[in-house]
Parts: C-alpha cells; structure tokens; sequence
C-alpha cells in the first residue's frame, strides 16, 4: 500500500452529505441548495453522490454565518465568496511576481560589472 494513502489534506473530500450536515449545522437539504447556487462544491463519487471535505465543511459554516449573523442574502454571499477566492488568488500571484522581481534584480546585481 502507497506510504501516502492516507495523508488527508483539508481539501479531500471525504464526508458524505448526512455527515457534511450534521458537523456543519445545517438541514442536508440546504446542503444541496448551496451546492445548487455555487456556493459550495463539494466532489462527486463516481455514483455522482457528494464528498464535502474539511475545507467545505468551513466554508458551509461561513455562509451560515454570513447569512444568519450578518443578514447577508444568498447572492451577497456569494459574491463575497468569488472576491475572497479573487483577493486570495491575486495575493498568491503578487508574492510570485516580487520573488521573481527579487530574484531578477540578484541577477542583474551579480552580472553587471561594478560601476
């Protein structure tokens, strides 16, 4: 058996819907409402039944949170949601593009002749 097989991450779906549900807080129906809406995706098994992992069972808790502490609709909800996603993704390409920037500029240092 592959050493690896079962190192998990947050992102493996792993939780069926009852379980996805139940650690979450939420009716299974609503569950499959979020899935309906792009809200949360969770992964399909081959029978195309949902897998929620640990990283969706957070971010169910999120949307209810946002909804019934914050009075936040379903479309708000979501579209915080897509700009997290955007912010997250753009800070991630912006660390990329200043080590490239850093590592280009030692470049130039170490082959520039000294003035």
């Amino acid at each position: 058996m592959d050493a690896n097989f079962f190192d998990l991450s947050d992102e493996t779906p792993v939780y069926v819907i009852s379980v996805a549900a139940q650690l979450s807080g939420l009716h299974p129906q609503t569950l499959r409402q979020y899935d309906r809406l792009g809200l949360v995706s969770p992964g399909r098994t081959p029978g195309r039944g949902r897998l929620y992992s640990t990283r969706d069972i957070m971010m169910l808790r999120q949307v209810q949170r946002l909804s019934q502490e914050e009075g936040i609709n379903l479309a708000g909800i979501k579209r915080i949601l897509e700009l997290e996603n955007e912010n997250l993704r753009l800070r991630e390409e912006n660390h990329r593009l200043r080590a490239e920037l850093s590592m280009m500029r030692a470049l130039i240092r170490y082959e520039l002749p000294p003035a």
